[in-house]
């Protein structure tokens, strides 16, 4: 890209030759399965990525082959960012650097995306240049936390990458004990099931809180996503601490002549036993006439029958967000899910988008004075135990929160229908009021 290809080709063969290829008789195997290889790519830069590659991916495939033979590890940590920033960067250096000198750095630039993942051909080549200039060419999009990852580069030039991708109008995103750089989905830029503004909740929550993404100060990670609808598209429920989800209130909408059409189309036992039957809640049922009927009080927004019959069933008009708190990955505790602490948050004005972030700032001030060294939100919860969560974070319990009725016959379920009323009666005074 820009001239840089031209000036490849004449280098390409020479670098081939000049360049002892390591034998990966182990890595090879990777490429013998059904699906792409990672190793390809490699291989590919090194035999056909111009001079200033050839070198450090022949000593990076050298380095894998002995870790794969050996089953050992030999990449280390250690300390390097950018001016006025304490993350961003991952530090790669390796402990066999005497084996494999060409790649005895390789540390990998975290740059924030766009959100909702909206780019320009020539902002992609761009980026592309920067990093076929300062780095090794490898460009992953997008990490688990939303990152676009500039991997391979050495040490003198990571504040040379930066400073290049900071004039095209990017940043570093999050790393270590911070705030993490957050996803959005495509959303209301091209989906027909989203529910609010995705990239506005988006940008207001990271551009009120760079700091703690630039500045590491938490007890360990935080991560924000935005999903549209319930759909979840970026994967919000199980791998973000703060899930932003889309949802709605009141009545699904149904065209019932689309219902009739779909029915005609697909075959009533067709939509029984996909449509019908499939609902989790038996929410749905058709009529003799091939018109649905939908209870909507038993609808716990799957999208199932949403995605399946689009043009005959749409979401509600009255639209928001349910907010989850505590997912991750295994860490001290295994894999949670979000929990349920807002079953519906507004984000219709630009007030609800001012409450969003003020509710955000209240989780991560509870996470920081609160959290174990090490320990994600969703383990301080499961720590405390959530109605001391809620109390900390001035949060009514609410009966949507209960994961499911106590099921054992030797605990009385008496009182808490008893706290179920009261919810419902306070609920209808203030809407009275």
């Amino acid at each position: 890209m820009s001239g840089v290809e031209d000036a490849r080709d004449g280098a390409v063969s020479g670098a081939a030759r000049e360049t002892a290829q390591h034998p990966t008789p182990h890595l090879d195997q990777l490429e013998t399965g059904p699906w792409p290889s990672f190793v390809t790519g490699l291989k590919r830069l090194r035999d056909s990525g111009g001079k200033q590659y050839a070198a450090m991916m022949n000593d990076l495939l050298g380095q894998l082959e002995h870790s794969y033979t050996n089953r050992l590890g030999y990449w280390k940590g250690g300390t390097v960012s950018v001016f006025g920033y304490g993350g961003g960067i991952i530090p790669r250096f390796s402990e066999v650097a005497d084996k494999f000198p060409e790649s005895k750095e390789f540390h990998t630039l975290r740059v924030q995306p766009p959100a909702g993942y909206h780019y320009t051909t020539d902002l992609l080549r761009n980026m592309c240049d920067i990093w076929e200039e300062h780095g090794s060419g490898l460009i992953a999009l997008h990490g688990q936390s939303g990152d676009i990852m500039f991997q391979g580069c050495k040490t003198e030039n990571v504040q040379k990458a930066f400073d290049a991708l900071n004039e095209i109008g990017f940043d570093l995103g999050g790393a270590g004990p911070a705030l993490r750089t957050s996803m959005s989905c495509v959303g209301h830029a091209r989906c027909e099931m989203s529910m609010y503004d995705e990239v506005k909740a988006h940008r207001s929550v990271i551009n009120e809180f760079l700091d703690e993404m630039h500045r590491p100060s938490f007890p360990y990670k935080f991560k924000f996503k935005f999903s549209g609808c319930p759909n979840d598209c970026v994967n919000a429920i199980h791998r973000a601490d703060f899930a932003v989800i889309g949802t709605w209130r009141d009545d699904m909408k149904v065209d019932q002549e689309e219902v009739k059409a779909y029915v005609a189309k697909a075959g009533r036992k067709y939509t029984i036993d996909h449509v019908v039957a499939m609902c989790p809640t038996r929410a749905l049922s058709l009529n003799d006439d091939d018109t649905l009927e939908v209870d909507n009080q038993s609808c716990v927004r799957c999208m199932h029958c949403i995605n399946v019959m689009n043009k005959a069933l749409a979401p509600g008009d009255d639209r928001g967000a349910t907010i989850l708190i505590g997912g991750k990955r295994s860490l001290k505790v295994g894999d949670l899910m979000g929990t349920m602490v807002v079953p519906f948050f507004d984000l219709k004005t630009d007030e609800d988008y001012e409450s969003l972030v003020e509710f955000a700032r209240s989780i991560m001030e509870f996470f920081t004075d609160n959290a174990l060294e090490h320990e994600r939100v969703g383990e301080t919860i499961d720590r405390i135990g959530l109605p001391a969560f809620l109390k900390a974070v001035g949060i009514e319990p609410d009966p949507n929160m209960v994961k499911h009725p106590r099921t054992s016959s030797y605990v009385r379920t008496d009182d808490f229908t008893v706290e179920a009323d009261k919810y419902f009666e306070r609920k209808l005074h203030k809407a009275a009021e």
